[in-house]
């Protein structure tokens, strides 16, 4: 009788398993030496990373032909790496939301609320650091209230978000009369526009989101539980998972995203304005679907949010370059998504099969 119940405690305090099964969106926890095997989510995983640096391979290539004298010079390359930084962060924090089986429709309008906040004429004297501050605790707390509202309301996370997308675009079109408010403080701009060993300060702040995001993703308990809570939320909980908690946490990550990605908008643009970050949540669901995570949550990778953020970036100095109409852009972007969303559904069908 001892023999049985020790096997059933067993079972369920084993990392990663739920009643003696792995977590639903968890790969099978494997004892004993595994080096040098490779699982077949971990060959498609490569597949995909392969296939997505290989189209941005083939779009420097084809932004060369059409453009060689410009197209790969130094300051073009900068330039697309600066617009590409904001982007490429808020994107971090979506990531997390959907591979969390979430979405937020806010970020752009928190990038915006924040951008504004942080550049008034009372945060501005005390000084650029409180501006900073200033930021991330507007981004922080508004993830918060995103999550809370998801986690602990029960809400929906398509209409909370698209609530905070309207509200705190108003409170920022609020604090700022409707105007664009110019950076006073030299300091500020002098830091976050200049550069360190020649790369550009907001450059080096999306490597380290990045690499903060990768660790907390795929190297803490964390990172696992986010995709064990997207796997399968129910079984997440059974296994002894604060839910609740977890998701809000989730949201609040997102939050603290748009709050530095508003104080890399705001150094790029030297001012805070309502309209900052428009449409950023349209970027950074399209870069994180195009690098692979699934929309239905539980699986998702980083890196490929990444590469996926920098094709659409190449894509846009593509057309910029060439005197595309904006609207071809957005048709381009379009298709883009959906041929990304059609590929997912085509790979998760033959998994089930």
């Amino acid at each position: 009788m001892s023999d049985v119940s020790e096997k059933s405690s067993a079972s369920v305090d084993k990392p990663g398993t739920s009643h003696g099964g792995p977590l639903a969106g968890q790969e099978p926890v494997r004892t004993g030496p595994t080096s040098g095997v490779r699982t077949p989510s971990g060959l498609r995983l490569d597949l995909r990373l392969t296939i997505l640096v290989g189209v941005l391979v083939a779009l420097c290539v084809t932004g060369y032909v059409l453009q060689p004298d410009t197209f790969l010079s130094e300051s073009n390359v900068s330039t697309m790496l600066r617009l590409a930084a904001a982007i490429g962060v808020v994107s971090v924090g979506m990531t997390f939301v959907i591979i969390s089986g979430g979405i937020d429709l806010s970020v752009g309008s928190m990038v915006g609320l924040a951008s504004v906040w942080m550049t008034t004429m009372a945060t501005q004297s005390y000084g650029p650091w409180v501006m900073v501050v200033c930021a991330l605790a507007v981004g922080l707390g508004a993830g918060m209230i995103n999550g809370v509202l998801i986690a602990y309301g029960r809400l929906v996370p398509f209409i909370a978000t698209l609530a905070m997308y309207a509200s705190a675009r108003g409170l920022a079109e609020r604090l700022s009369n409707s105007r664009t408010q110019v950076v006073e403080q030299q300091g500020y701009l002098d830091f976050f526009r200049g550069d360190l060993f020649g790369i550009p300060t907001l450059i080096w702040m999306l490597a380290v989101v990045y690499v903060v995001g990768w660790v907390l993703l795929n190297r803490t308990t964390f990172g696992r539980r986010t995709f064990a809570i997207g796997g399968n939320e129910e079984a997440a909980r059974l296994a002894g998972i604060n839910v609740k908690w977890h998701t809000a946490m989730v949201y609040g990550i997102a939050g603290l995203c748009c709050g530095i990605a508003a104080i890399m908008v705001v150094a790029r643009t030297t001012s805070g304005a309502s309209t900052n970050g428009m449409f950023y949540e349209l970027d950074a669901i399209a870069a994180v679907v195009i690098g692979g995570t699934l929309l239905s949550g539980g699986r998702g990778t980083l890196i490929g949010t990444l590469i996926g953020g920098l094709i659409f970036t190449v894509v846009n100095s593509i057309f910029a370059q060439n005197n595309l109409e904006s609207d071809i852009q957005n048709i381009a972007k379009g298709v883009i998504i959906v041929v990304a969303v059609l590929l997912q559904y085509g790979t998760t069908r033959n998994r089930k099969t």
